[in-house]
């Protein structure tokens, strides 16, 4: 019997239990890739994925920008609240550490399926989103770095 397709399968019992669309739909259009025979779709998938999710998860952020919705008195008033403000440095803190999450991933591939674990349970489980591994990926890359420093 052949278990290859075990893994996704789990993946998309867990995420329909988990009411979690977002990975119910990428993990079924995987398999449905793996079943259809398309297997040399992956490494394109997997080397330049994250950038493709990148570039419309940030298109969709600035689409209200570009949609007239948010205008240049609505981005100069965040800088007037503390809301606004602590927004402001959260995002510049989340970028670095998701921007940190990168390269540790490629250079840590014996992480990477720890990390995706955790994401799949925090997006099937805790309402979470699947930006999670770059943003795991850094902050494990900052507890690594900093318990570097103890061992020396």
């Amino acid at each position: 019997m052949n278990l290859d397709n075990l893994p996704i399968l789990i993946i998309i019992v867990l995420s329909v239990i988990g009411n979690n669309q977002t990975v119910s739909v990428a993990a079924m259009l995987l398999l449905l890739i793996k079943l259809l025979g398309f297997d040399a779709w992956f490494p394109f998938i997997e080397s330049h994925g994250i950038n493709i999710g990148i570039i419309i998860l940030t298109m969709a952020v600035l689409a209200p920008i570009a949609g007239g919705r948010i205008d240049m008195d609505g981005i100069v008033s965040t800088f007037k609240s503390s809301p606004g403000l602590i927004a402001v440095v959260v995002g510049i803190f989340v970028a670095w550490v998701a921007g940190r999450g990168v390269p540790f991933m490629k250079d840590t591939p014996e992480a990477v399926t720890a990390l995706v674990v955790g994401t799949i349970v925090g997006v099937c489980f805790f309402r979470g989103l699947a930006v999670g591994p770059l943003i795991a990926g850094g902050l494990v890359s900052i507890i690594v770095s900093g318990l570097e420093l103890f061992k020396k």
